[in-house]
């Protein structure tokens, strides 16, 4: 089974936890940006792939393309790199960072637990359409 969908705009990453105090404690707290954007990863998956959940004993294969929008500033000549793939995006959110905000949000949702996910890869590129395009697969 492999299971592909893509989440449109430009691609997050997972914030840091925030803490604020309450009372005589502090209190953690996702950050409202991060909040969102697992909503809206969700809302996409349920959307386009249907409400399906990999059995709790599969290994699975995810493997995340994220797609930058080029910026308006850059010249003709080097947008076109852009698009060849020739440039490749070295700016935030890190691999990581956007690795994890996607297989946190599919937690309990496309499968059970995303410690499931034994292989990995996260790509960066440019493109005139931002997303993040997220593939499902088992492991082989």
């Amino acid at each position: 089974m492999k299971l592909k969908f893509s989440v449109l705009g430009e691609p997050a990453g997972k914030g840091r936890p925030r803490f604020r105090n309450a009372g005589a404690f502090v209190q953690p707290y996702t950050p409202e940006k991060t909040v969102s954007y697992e909503n809206l990863v969700r809302l996409e998956y349920r959307r386009q792939c249907n409400d399906f959940k990999f059995p709790k004993d599969t290994p699975l294969d995810v493997r995340i393309t994220a797609y930058y929008g080029i910026p308006k500033s850059v010249s003709k000549k080097r947008a076109q790199l852009m698009r060849e793939r020739k440039i490749r995006p070295m700016k935030k959110p890190d691999f990581d960072n956007i690795g994890k905000i996607v297989c946190d949000s599919l937690n309990d949702i496309a499968y059970h637990d995303d410690a499931q996910i034994v292989d990995a890869q996260v790509r960066k590129f440019f493109s005139d359409d931002p997303r993040v395009v997220v593939t499902i697969q088992e492991a082989e």
